[in-house]
């Protein structure tokens, strides 16, 4: 079976700490209830999670939503995205089956990233990395003041905002990711077709704006 490999990149520096983090934890837990409701999802989604601060870790290998639980998230330290796209990259390169002459391989990643800040390490080094593979699509969320769009646009070209990083705006947020890996669920299932742009994804509630 093909699967949907979904990598979600979440910022847990110091500045997350407090009403932030635990907004992030709430919102996988809407996440996971709402993917798993869905037969599409449950069918070829797979979910992993890598967080990033003063280091990137992946603190949950690609899993079946059946299979997955939820990790233990605490926010310090710097914000190593940088590191972060370059691990994302090497989890992709060993986890996601390639298409070969004989068999047809996963589809291409869907990636979702969150920070509220700026990266306080190499950021062309990730960058480089990225180039080197394919996506589906890669969303970056800028949630709060502190964030900068502009960095994230030389990351990907479909760049939301978040006006705060309180608790209902975050979990808006992780509604619209559901609603997102559930229709490119859907789309792969139904039609044999990725999703490529943020005009095949579900509209954005009003809490997470578009940045053109």
């Amino acid at each position: 079976m093909r699967k949907l490999p979904v990598y979600l990149l979440l910022d847990t520096s110091g500045s997350m700490f407090g009403e932030p983090i635990e907004a992030v934890k709430n919102g996988l837990q809407v996440l996971l209830a709402t993917l798993r409701s869905d037969p599409y999802a449950l069918e070829t989604a797979y979910l992993s999670i890598i967080t990033f601060d003063s280091s990137a870790q992946q603190i949950v290998p690609l899993t079946e939503l059946s299979a997955f639980k939820e990790p233990v998230i605490a926010a310090n330290g710097c914000t190593a995205l940088g590191e972060a796209l370059c691990l994302l990259s090497d989890c992709v390169e060993r986890e996601v089956s390639k298409t070969t002459a004989e068999i047809k391989g996963d589809w291409k990643p869907l990636v979702f990233i969150m920070t509220d800040g700026v990266p306080t390490d190499d950021l062309q080094k990730g960058l480089d990395a990225l180039k080197k593979l394919k996506f589906g699509m890669i969303v970056a969320c800028a949630a709060g003041n502190g964030a900068d769009t502009n960095v994230l646009k030389q990351i990907t070209e479909c760049v939301v905002s978040l006006d705060t990083a309180d608790r209902e705006t975050i979990k808006q947020f992780f509604k619209w990711v559901s609603a997102s890996v559930s229709a490119g669920s859907m789309k792969v299932e139904d039609s044999g077709k990725e999703v490529n742009g943020l005009s095949e994804l579900p509209p954005p509630p009003p809490e997470v704006n578009i940045v053109v």
